[in-house]
């Protein structure tokens, strides 16, 4: 996508605060699922961006998340657009939400726009050209330790059946890490690795929606992304996400691998980074907890 498109599509994205603000006057709140919600604040700003892209591009269809997603081409080229992500949040008043609009073609996303009305940031990213937040380029953290670094994670709450195998995982990344952060919406986190507020970022069975958009801003600004298997994102499916700075990918993988046995073994992770980090050895947690809870 040509410099002159990529700065239509950022223009379009950012017309949509005024109507995010004018339908939160008036807010309805539809339940789709434990923990899942839609407002008529994603329909209406889906409703304006699948028309004014559909104007613009019309030989390019729209994936989105209020919306049917039926049979995809993985040749073809997409928007995949989460028109909210952090629906509760915005339900909450909480102002970490975000316009997602992500391009996919041959097979990866090429150009990326994240967009966060209430802060009024905007990230964005296009293939071989660089990463911006608000028009300056943007880098991962050369954080040196993983004893330092701050990672954010996702608790797949519309899964809650997930909690017995993914708090092990947290626990054993959180004894090793400086600290957690959550912020409830994956564009955005995703977004926060790219500019180097955060080191790391982990979730399970995201939707495409909502990785998609921050996926080439994450890496032209440098960071890595992977399902948890160490495998290309998908992109037109759901996946586990696991999104880093490159010298905390092979600890973090190696931690999420040894979720069942969080215990020592680790230092031979350390070997992986030049820096001859030290993960802390007190990680023999009890879980047993999980299990007593049906």
């Amino acid at each position: 996508m040509n410099k002159e498109n990529q700065a239509k599509i950022i223009e379009l994205v950012k017309q949509a605060k005024p109507l995010i603000l004018q339908e939160m006057t008036h807010e309805k709140v539809t339940e789709k699922g434990a923990a899942d919600y839609v407002t008529n604040v994603d329909v209406a700003v889906q409703n304006y961006l699948k028309e004014a892209l559909e104007k613009e591009f019309p030989e390019i269809r729209l994936i989105a998340e209020e919306k049917e997603n039926l049979g995809l081409n993985s040749r073809k080229s997409y928007w995949i657009l989460d028109p909210i992500d952090g629906t509760t949040n915005l339900i909450r008043d909480y102002h970490l939400s975000a316009v997602s609009l992500g391009l996919y073609e041959n097979g990866e996303i090429t150009f990326g726009v994240v967009y966060n009305p209430f802060t009024e940031e905007l990230f964005y990213g296009a293939k071989g050209e660089g990463a911006y937040l608000n028009g300056t380029p943007i880098h991962v953290s050369n954080q040196p330790e993983f004893k330092d670094a701050v990672v954010s994670f996702g608790s797949s709450p519309y899964e809650k059946n997930r909690a017995k195998e993914l708090f092990p995982v947290f626990y054993n990344i959180f004894m090793n890490c400086a600290d957690f952060r959550r912020t409830g919406s994956a564009a955005l986190d995703l977004c926060y690795v790219a500019c180097g507020r955060q080191h790391a970022y982990l979730e399970q069975n995201l939707k495409p929606w909502d990785y998609s958009g921050a996926t080439v801003i994450l890496r032209e600004a440098g960071g890595v992304i992977t399902d948890w298997e160490n495998k290309e994102p998908p992109y037109l499916e759901n996946s586990d996400i696991l999104a880093c700075v490159p010298q905390f990918r092979e600890i973090l993988q190696h931690l999420i691998k040894n979720r069942s046995d969080p215990r020592p073994g680790i230092s031979n992770a350390l070997q992986m980074q030049k820096n001859n980090l030290q993960i802390s050895k007190d990680t023999n947690a009890d879980f047993s907890i999980f299990h007593k809870i049906s």
